[in-house]
């Protein structure tokens, strides 16, 4: 059974945590979607397509890394998985709350695999159609993101590589509110979320989380 702290609820409050994160990685080409198109509408197809291929692609790299991740459960002891995902859990809060930045060394394991997918998005830019905005989205899903990366690796210790991608899915919606508001209400969004109180907030409930899954291990 998967634990508590690998629920699906749970994902999506990484995600929305993570909002300030996000917003900094991906907020400013999301906001260029919004003033690529001449109405409101249109700008919200935009934002909205490429909102759901970033997502595709998380829930995508969930399942390849729970595949891997259920593979080693059979070998190695499910407890030791558990561990290392309720440490990259407190990690994430102490990043999250400004305590400590070691996670965003992950980024740099992403880098090489980024080298060979930022030039194929090229031609796709200026997103001026859903479609093209659909598949900019799914390419930039794969941007080195220390947040994304610890997610996944959190997300591996599910058991399984269908609740892997549910995790990522989960994750990807969290994100979704802010990233949907760009061009909106983003700068409100971040100037909130960005305040030393919420995010220590935010931190300290992650911290809680991932303290439960050390004790559930």
């Amino acid at each position: 059974m998967t634990p508590v702290s690998l629920s699906f609820a749970s994902a999506i409050l990484i995600g929305l945590l993570g909002t300030t994160h996000c917003l900094a990685m991906c907020g400013g080409l999301a906001s260029s979607l919004s003033v690529s198109s001449s109405n409101r509408a249109s700008s919200f197809v935009g934002i909205l397509s490429y909102n759901v291929g970033r997502i595709l692609s998380y829930t995508v790299a969930g399942a390849l890394i729970g595949l891997v991740g259920a593979t080693i459960q059979t070998t190695i002891a499910a407890p030791i998985l558990r561990t290392l995902a309720g440490l990259l859990l407190i990690g994430m809060g102490l990043y999250i709350a400004q305590w400590w930045f070691g996670i965003t060394k992950l980024e740099q394991a992403g880098s090489v695999l980024w080298r060979y997918i930022s030039p194929l998005l090229k031609p796709l830019i200026p997103a001026d159609t859903p479609t093209k905005a659909l598949l900019l989205g799914m390419g930039w899903g794969w941007l080195p993101c220390g947040l994304v990366y610890s997610t996944l690796i959190w997300s591996s210790a599910a058991g399984s590589w269908n609740e892997s991608a549910l995790l990522m899915l989960g994750f990807g919606i969290g994100t979704l509110p802010a990233m949907l508001a760009t061009g909106l209400i983003a700068q409100q969004v971040k100037a909130f979320v960005a305040q030393q109180s919420v995010r220590r907030f935010s931190g300290i409930l992650l911290i809680a989380m991932g303290i439960w899954t050390l004790l559930s291990a």
